[in-house]
């Protein structure tokens, strides 16, 4: 029987964390799993939930976290190899970046036959200094030649990863978008959209827009608080915004909403009505996505964003900006509107589209879920890992 060790940087609120749940769950075809994760960062709210009720008992590197550090990172390496050793794997498979140069550099100096790696996304822009950019990229580049295999989530992925930053020659990627498990997003809509909006105090004719993640440079929260503030005097129709998640980024995003003169609520506060509402983290986010009326993204960067996944499948509209992986998760102008990086104007319109037109909300709404239920649902990521899985053990070097 093939053995799979699956080794994720952590178990946080995210793709990576369901997908690898997913495949360590439901892959087939007479194949074990092992799924080895890191620590969960004090700003995050730990997701070891989603694997422990699919019934995985996760094993967990003590040393490995999400920020960089020498001497952990050598203990880590020191037992994910420890690991390798014992359970003896046929197939290593890592996702995101921690966890792919650890993992991968273990793999390789205990010559595990078939090496593959997930990028979720990338940090090559957006994300650190133009030095500390170069070194990621050159160790990237270096795990790259020594990787069987390559899964970018989406075709713009593969093509900034093998064209724009030459991480590996494009025969040497697979294409392969996530997969999740939508139904809870269609299920009990009414009750959900009822408790949700009874807990924030948003009355029947108010218009909620949120915006789902971690509170991180990346996601540019800024923008949304721009766009947000230029059109709260403005509409004749009431509106209340929410941020949704926490990160290291709160107390700082908090300051920009009082410099900006806008209103909120914390979520000790969270009945006030305020244009503004922090909630953290809602573990149940399938209430939020049920109580919204559209789903906002402002990212820098972004691979494939899982709130957009999941608006999609509660049948809400998006307003997003237009970076990374996201033209390869909606249908421009039938799920979604998007505007430039960083394009208060752009995005403030398309936001004020549908603001005003409940029809273009609810036709966009309709549009969302068969698209997103076909895409991206777990048991065709299932299928197409399990086949990638099966070549590469006959041929390592084969181009599937």
């Amino acid at each position: 029987m093939p053995k799979v060790l699956r080794i994720i940087n952590r178990l946080n609120l995210g793709g990576p964390t369901y997908n690898a749940s997913y495949l360590s769950k439901y892959l087939q075809g007479g194949y074990e799993t092992l799924l080895l994760s890191g620590m969960i960062d004090d700003s995050e709210a730990s997701s070891a939930f989603i694997a422990e009720e699919m019934g995985l008992q996760p094993r967990y590197i003590p040393n490995m976290h999400r920020s960089i550090n020498p001497l952990k990172d050598r203990k880590a390496l020191k037992s994910i190899k420890s690991v390798i050793r014992e359970y003896k794997p046929d197939i290593v498979h890592t996702h995101a970046a921690k966890a792919g140069a650890l993992g991968r550099l273990a793999a390789i100096q205990c010559k595990v036959p078939v090496i593959v790696h997930t990028f979720h996304g990338h940090v090559f822009h957006s994300y650190f200094n133009p030095i500390k950019t170069r070194v990621f990229l050159g160790i990237e580049r270096y795990l790259g030649k020594r990787t069987t295999r390559i899964i970018a989530i989406s075709n713009l992925q593969k093509q900034e990863l093998s064209e724009t930053f030459k991480v590996a020659p494009p025969e040497k990627f697979s294409v392969i978008p996530l997969g999740f498990d939508l139904k809870r997003f269609q299920e009990d809509v009414d009750v959900k959209r009822k408790a949700f909006r009874e807990k924030y105090n948003l009355d029947d004719h108010e218009i909620a827009i949120g915006i789902i993640g971690r509170l991180v440079p990346v996601k540019n929260h800024r923008l949304f608080l721009e766009v947000v503030q230029s059109l709260a005097d403005e509409m004749q129709k009431p509106f209340r915004a929410f941020i949704i998640g926490d990160g290291e980024e709160r107390q700082h995003i908090e300051q920009m909403a009082v410099d900006m003169q806008i209103p909120f609520a914390k979520e000790r506060f969270e009945a006030e009505k305020k244009l503004l509402t922090f909630t953290s983290w809602i573990k149940d986010i399938d209430y939020a996505y049920a109580g919204l009326d559209i789903v906002a993204l402002t990212s820098l960067n972004e691979g494939t964003p899982v709130s957009l996944i999941e608006a999609q499948a509660a049948e809400k509209p998006i307003i997003s900006t237009a970076v990374g992986g996201i033209e390869d998760v909606v249908k421009i102008g039938e799920t979604a509107l998007l505007s430039p990086s960083n394009d208060v104007k752009g995005m403030r319109d398309n936001l004020k589209k549908l603001l005003n037109n409940e029809g273009m909300r609810n036709q966009m709404g309709q549009n969302a879920f068969a698209y997103t239920n076909e895409k991206f649902h777990y048991m065709r990521l299932v299928k197409d890992i399990q086949h990638l899985y099966d070549t590469l053990l006959e041929n390592p070097w084969s181009k599937v």
